[in-house]
């Protein structure tokens, strides 16, 4: 098990227990100064021998504090010299028992929520794995939302993520590494990945990024994102996250890692690449075409969202000529009393649009919809009522945010969101010639974009053409038989070869 200690453990610690009873529980009483949780029990055993059981309220299992540890240790009676060993061995019918020599485990179990027994003239503590706390039922996830495919998410919780995947990938070759980040916090990370899948170098990488953070506390998996970045000011996200299980282990199968945070549902899967997070889990649940299709619109739904009213300002304002001369009138018309330029008209309807989508996820979810939707309906049709926008903008800018909610992950979605700004800026003083600058400075800074050591437009570059079915379409899965090229080249076969669907195969 991999461990970072916290720069600021003492020395004191790091000290082995002492042998004396009253002096372990009053360094304990120490450390634990002021909390009204943590439970300090004395007992005896055999009537003679003194002993004291720690543990943090809300983090254990007390009924089986009382029927598997107390109950047993007050009522049997051992020899003196054989109490120690006794219990480790054969009297607690506990599933998990290790020994604690040092101040600073002993701290770490009781806060993880793990019990722990002292006994007098003993150097050792005995740690018992009964922790136990209210946990979150395993639901649908809310971001991932599919028509058809598995309806379970990620928890907060840790083991019942890692059991997820288990459950999904029941090889002993998946592997699961844990180290604690964070100095407060002491947060438990674990890489999963699954060995002869994913290139060693890989690996090597994500535990030497994790293990050089040195923060007070991780929250979220969002913090160690913003440490393990490549390009940590490029608005796009260069790295996955997903609270479904099943996309989890989709990318562990191409020999991807995979980073889960203990108290966060989202795990992060690394290297990814553009392509990567414009994909849904269900274009691999439906039908190969359906699927393709499906992913063309969405890739013009991304064209949409990034240029249109950017598009809309440039035409308008520098290009009137390359509109049909029926539609310049009537957009002529309906800006008769417009007192402002297209391009300050669109700002001002994007960014109330983007309020308004703000305002909704914010709220009450009994109340977000009805304020966004009704919101938006309202508040343009007052905005063209009184002048201040035309409708075919409110039309445009109404397109445009629908359009982006297509885009599958919400961060990347943001990022469109941001770049789209600028863009106007450069269509409202440049016009068409603007927006060419713009698209050919987004595509440098894509292509100087890497995620952990790939590429991020790959396999469209660098070109692989080999995986482009995987990418301009959604090929059948039998025809995908290799795994797509990452930072190595190990068990790059998915599959058997001859699998495609033939009516004559199997008749006589």
């Amino acid at each position: 098990m991999l461990f970072k200690n916290s720069k600021n453990n003492t020395t004191s610690q790091q000290e082995a227990l002492s042998k004396n009873l009253e002096e372990n529980l009053q360094s304990l009483k120490s450390v634990y100064k002021d909390c009204s949780d943590v439970i300090f029990r004395s007992f005896t055993i055999n009537n003679k021998t003194k002993a004291i059981l720690i543990y943090i309220d809300g983090l254990v299992n007390t009924e089986e504090i009382d029927q598997s540890v107390l109950f047993p240790l007050m009522q049997q009676s051992y020899k003196d010299e054989a109490i120690f060993k006794g219990i480790l061995e054969q009297k607690l019918p506990v599933s998990s028992i290790s020994e604690v020599k040092t101040m600073a485990e002993v701290i770490e179990q009781i806060s993880t929520g793990n019990p722990t027994i002292f006994i007098d003239k003993q150097s050792v503590g005995i740690s018992l794995g009964l922790a136990k706390w209210e946990k979150r039922a395993i639901e649908e996830p809310s971001a991932e939302p599919v028509v058809r495919g598995p309806r379970e998410g990620f928890s907060e919780t840790i083991t019942v993520n890692t059991a997820l995947l288990r459950r999904k990938v029941k090889s002993p070759k998946l592997k699961l590494k844990s180290m604690k980040i964070g100095r407060y916090s002491q947060t438990q990370v674990i890489i999963a990945y699954i060995e002869g899948l994913a290139d060693p170098t890989l690996i090597e990488e994500v535990e030497s990024r994790l293990q050089r953070i040195d923060i007070d506390a991780v929250l979220e998996s969002g913090y160690i994102e913003e440490f393990i970045e490549d390009h940590p000011f490029s608005p796009f996200p260069q790295v996955l996250n997903t609270e479904r299980p099943d996309v989890a282990t989709a990318n562990l199968l191409e020999g991807r890692v995979a980073i889960l945070v203990d108290g966060t549902p989202f795990s992060i899967i690394v290297p990814t690449t553009l392509y990567s997070l414009l994909q849904s889990a269900e274009d691999y649940y439906q039908r190969f075409l359906i699927g393709t299709l499906i992913r063309w619109l969405r890739y013009g739904f991304l064209l949409i969202a990034l240029l249109l009213p950017s598009i809309y300002i440039a035409i308008l304002t520098f290009h009137q000529e390359m509109i049909p001369t029926t539609l310049l009138l009537s957009m002529a018309k309906s800006r008769e009393e417009i007192p402002f330029p297209a391009l300050i008209e669109a700002l001002l309807m994007e960014i109330t649009f983007e309020a308004l989508r703000e305002a909704g996820i914010r709220l009450p979810k009994q109340v977000g919809a009805a304020v966004s939707i009704v919101g938006a309906l309202v508040i343009g049709q007052a905005a063209v009522s009184a002048g201040l926008v035309s409708a075919p903008m409110v039309m445009v800018v109404a397109v445009t945010g629908i359009a982006s909610f297509t885009i599958p992950r919400y961060n990347t979605a943001i990022a469109i969101r941001m770049i789209r700004f600028p863009i106007m800026f450069l269509a409202g003083t440049l016009g068409l010639l603007g927006i060419m600058l713009g698209i050919i400075s987004i595509i440098v800074h894509l292509c100087s974009i890497r995620s952990f050591g790939v590429p991020y437009l790959s396999p469209l570059g660098p070109m692989k053409a080999q995986e482009m079915k995987d990418v301009i379409l959604r090929a059948p899965i039998w025809s995908m038989r290799t795994r797509p090229r990452l930072t190595g080249d190990y068990n790059k076969h998915r599959q058997s070869s001859g699998q495609k669907p033939d009516p004559t195969k199997g008749t006589d």
